[in-house]
Parts: structure tokens; sequence; C-alpha cells
């Protein structure tokens, strides 16, 4: 059989049918980022319609050579958290054109594929202290929380305090709140697809109760002529925008390394020594993923955790990564159902995604200060500061600080001071 043979089904104590079925339960805990990703990156003022139709063919670019050049069960779409630095930090907050933000994705996915083909990554990740890789993944998960609350209208500005609790009297708040409670119920009780759900629980109440307005469900593909192509890479290689491509580079390089490992872990596909069998094939679907993204109008493409839920209904090799793909192909034609839910609607999302994100600071050391502080500066200067880079950069800075000044010079790696000192030149001169 030629499935068989090609993705080594009985090798891996597989069959197509659990293969088949772990890729609706994967495709079914990460569809919500067709409707989550186009309505963040919108907010830049790019065309909501042209970034579903990218954020759908990225997602399916990715996770298609995901499983069949390095045959992993492993899904990858645009990430939750880069498209959010993206947005508020790149664009809004920092004023730079969308088009010379998806220009510094570009040449991040780039120095990605260069960093893959040439093992560097290997030096880069192992150079990182656990404590600031836990801290930075815990952080993009309070960044998500705070942009969830603001969204959702939980939280609110104030001229004397900066933000307060919001109108728990407008519907659409007690719509989101509602939402979040139905997510993390449903995970509790292990349904499939609890996300998505929620969403679409939120949003067919929200139409219910007038509040928002149905645009349909199936429609011809629409066009990705608004952000094909468009991104300034002159625009992105000036001195202000280096840092910026240091962070779609490094967040991503973290997320997806964690998310192969983790989810390889979880299914038994590491070797004997704990690696990841063809690690260059997986890293190489991601740097492709981002490139393609970037030309196509899409923030960055990472590897998604959710994978793990198609590994624990039994899927083990690429023919998982493939369904998932063609499912998110199918996606292409449900763009009016997209463009129906609100804002509010997707906030439960970004909340329950936070909960899982900060999992990350129970694996600190809280006894050795020298760790706990720089790791607890990283994590709460990115939501504190709306700011995934500045969050980076207070943890790097720390860290060599601290280590320093205690003493602990055998600590530190010759790597961690050099990006140290880089974020400091950056942050006092651009």
């Amino acid at each position: 059989m030629l499935l068989e043979s090609f993705f080594k089904l009985k090798e891996h104590g597989t069959d197509v049918k659990t293969e088949v079925i772990a890729g609706f339960t994967t495709f079914l805990t990460m569809a919500y980022i067709v409707i989550v990703n186009p309505a963040i990156l919108s907010i830049t003022g790019m065309d909501f319609n042209a970034v579903f139709v990218a954020t759908c063919l990225a997602a399916a670019l990715g996770t298609g050579i995901m499983g069949l050049v390095a045959n992993y069960p492993i899904a990858l779409a645009p990430g939750m958290g880069l498209n959010a630095y993206f947005t508020f930090t790149v664009v809004k907050g920092m004023g730079v054109p969308w088009q010379a933000a998806l220009g510094a994705v570009f040449i991040s996915g780039i120095v990605f594929l260069a960093v893959s083909l040439f093992k560097v990554r290997e030096a880069i990740v192992n150079a990182i202290p656990q404590s600031l890789k836990f801290a930075i993944s815990a952080g993009v998960g309070l960044f998500l929380a705070i942009i969830a609350l603001k969204n959702a209208g939980v939280v609110v500005d104030h001229p004397a305090t900066l933000v307060t609790l919001g109108d728990l009297h407008d519907p659409r708040v007690l719509l989101a709140i509602l939402g979040f409670f139905i997510i993390v119920a449903l995970e509790y009780r292990r349904v499939h697809g609890s996300i998505i759900i929620g969403i679409l629980t939120v949003t067919a109440l929200s139409i219910a109760l007038g509040l928002s307005k149905f645009e349909g469900v199936v429609a011809p593909v629409p066009s990705m002529a608004p952000t094909f192509m468009h991104m300034d890479l002159n625009g992105a290689l000036t001195a202000g925008l280096l840092g910026v491509i240091f962070v779609f580079f490094f967040v991503d390089l973290f997320d997806t390394t964690g998310t192969l490992v983790g989810v390889s872990h979880r299914a038994g596909l590491l070797d004997k020594d704990g690696k990841l069998p063809r690690l260059k094939r997986a890293l190489m679907a991601d740097s492709v993923a981002i490139t393609a993204g970037a030309v196509m109008g899409t923030s960055s493409t990472t590897a998604y955790i959710e994978s793990a839920a198609g590994t624990a209904v039994g899927g083990r090799t690429g023919l998982t990564a493939v369904v998932v793909a063609i499912l998110f192909l199918a996606c292409l034609w449900i763009s009016p159902l997209a463009k129906t839910v609100p804002a509010y609607a997707t906030a439960p999302a970004l909340c329950y995604v936070a909960v899982l994100m900060t999992r990350g600071l129970a694996e600190i050391n809280w006894d050795d200060l020298t760790e706990s502080a720089p790791a607890v500066m990283t994590a709460v200067a990115m939501p504190f500061t709306f700011s995934i880079a500045d969050g980076i950069a207070f943890g790097f800075i720390s860290y060599a600080a601290v280590k320093i000044l205690a003493g602990r010079f055998a600590d530190l790696k010759p790597a961690v001071v050099v990006i140290a000192a880089l974020w400091v030149v950056k942050l006092a001169m651009f």
C-alpha cells in the first residue's frame, strides 16, 4: 500500500484510520486560528479576507511539508503571540507599516532557514538559560491575556490607575466571560474542538441577541491581492527593525523547537538519546512556511502544541499532518463565517491559550533568585510594556547583570552576555 510504505505506518504502530482520526482531532483543536489570526492582523489595516486566505494557505503549506518531508504528526499555522507582537508592538506600537513588518517576517524566515541548514540552532538553543525559555513562553501567554481582556472589554484604560475593570453590565463582556468558562469546562472534559466550540457558541449568542451580524458560511475563495507580495524588504532592513527581526526569529525558534520536542516526547518519537530524528527537515517545514506566509500576507508560522491532541489518539506519522493540511485548504471556502465572529468571541480563545502558556512558570527554579528574578522580569515586562521584545530584553539584561553581581560567572555563557549587550545597545541607541 502506497500510504503504508511512504509514511511507514506499521513501523510506527499505526494505520490509516487512526492517522485520519488524529488529523481531524488536531485540526479541531487549532481551527480557531483561521478566525483569530485575520481578526488580529486586520487591526493593522491589512485586508481581513486576504489574511484569512494567507492563514489557511500558510498553515496548509507548513503542515503539508511537515507531514510529507519530515514525516511527523505535527501541524503548523501562524503563531499566537507572534501575531500579537506583529500587530500591537511593531505596527501599532512602533508605527511601522504592516508591509515593512511583513518584510521583517520574511527576513526572519530566511535567517531561520540558514540556521536550520548550518546547525547553528543547537548552539543558540543550548546557550539560552532554561529559566528564560520558560519565562518567555509564560510572558507571551500573559501578553495574550491582557490583549484578550482588552478585546473583551473586561479591562479598560483609566487615567489614574492605567487599567481598571470594564463594564460588567455590557452583554458583550458577559459573553466573552461565558466563552472562557465554556472552553475551560470542555477542555477539562476532554472534548475535542473545545476552543472552536466556545468561539462559535459566543458568536451564535451574539447574533441571536442582535449584537453582531451573520455574514453567511460558504463563499468563493477571497482574493489575496491586497496582501500578496506586499512585504517591504527595504523598510524591514532599517536599524530600527533589526531588533524586530531578531524577536520574530528568536520567539519562533524556541516555540517551534519546544513544541517539536514536547509533542514528539509525548508520542514516543524521540530516539534513545532523547533527540529528535529528522530535526532539520522539521525546521525546514517551519522556515519555508514563514517565508511563504510573509509573501502571502501573514505573520510568522510555527509548530502548534495542539498537535498533542492528535498524538493522544494515536497519530504517529506525517499522514496525520497531511490530513490537517487538507482540512486547512477546505477552510478557504468559509471566509464569511470567519468574518461573522466578533472580537469578544475570539478573546476567550486567547485567554485559554494564555493559560496553557503560563504553565512554564512552574518549571522555574524558585529557590535560586538569580534564576527566578530575571524570569519574573521577563514574564511581567511583556504585558506591562505591551511588548514581547522589551520583555525579552529585560530578561537577558537582568539575567546577565544579576549573575555578574552575584559572582555566578560560571552560570553565564558567552552567548547570553553577547545577546544582553546587544539589547542594551538596541534600547540605548534605537
